[in-house]
């Protein structure tokens, strides 16, 4: 009996495991493949404790059942309740630099080497030189803004 507690145990255990790496975790990984092997030392066991026959009939009961295991799953949509259901279409810092120009000054919060913080218009920005170690508390300019990159220059 305990052979049999065994074998059943491995093949369920290795079914929920590939079931999971197909729904939860796509892709071939550790989920998968060890899954795969629990099924597979399952399957071997049959075939060690109760022979040829037996071993047989467990492959094919193995692979109906995970054939409709995976069908009814799909079918019915049983996994719906764990998908993503709504999506996010914004974007990152969206229209944080809308009232920032070209030309506009500010000064160094923190030591620009060459990327740190800035004050311009009396909001903080992520701001970068074209090179320069500037000091905290040194004057800007803003010369350039690429995308959500903000290009500075010192004010001499």
């Amino acid at each position: 009996m305990v052979e049999w507690i065994t074998v059943i145990s491995l093949i369920i255990f290795g079914l929920f495991l590939i079931i999971a790496e197909i729904i939860f975790v796509p892709g071939t990984t550790l989920v998968g493949i060890v899954g795969f092997v629990f099924l597979s030392l399952g399957i071997g066991l049959s075939f060690n404790y109760f022979g040829s026959e037996t071993g047989w009939t467990t492959v094919g009961v193995s692979s109906v059942a995970s054939g409709l295991i995976l069908y009814y799953s799909f079918k019915a949509n049983v996994w719906s309740r764990f998908s993503l259901k709504s999506s996010s279409n914004s974007k990152v810092n969206e229209g944080e630099l809308d009232s920032l120009l070209v030309g506009s000054e500010g000064h160094a919060i923190s030591a620009l080497r060459p990327v740190g913080k800035a004050e311009i218009n009396n909001k903080l920005y992520e701001v970068k030189t074209l090179g320069a170690y500037l000091d905290s508390g040194s004057k800007i300019r803003v010369i350039r803004i690429v995308s959500t990159q903000i290009i500075v220059e010192p004010i001499i």
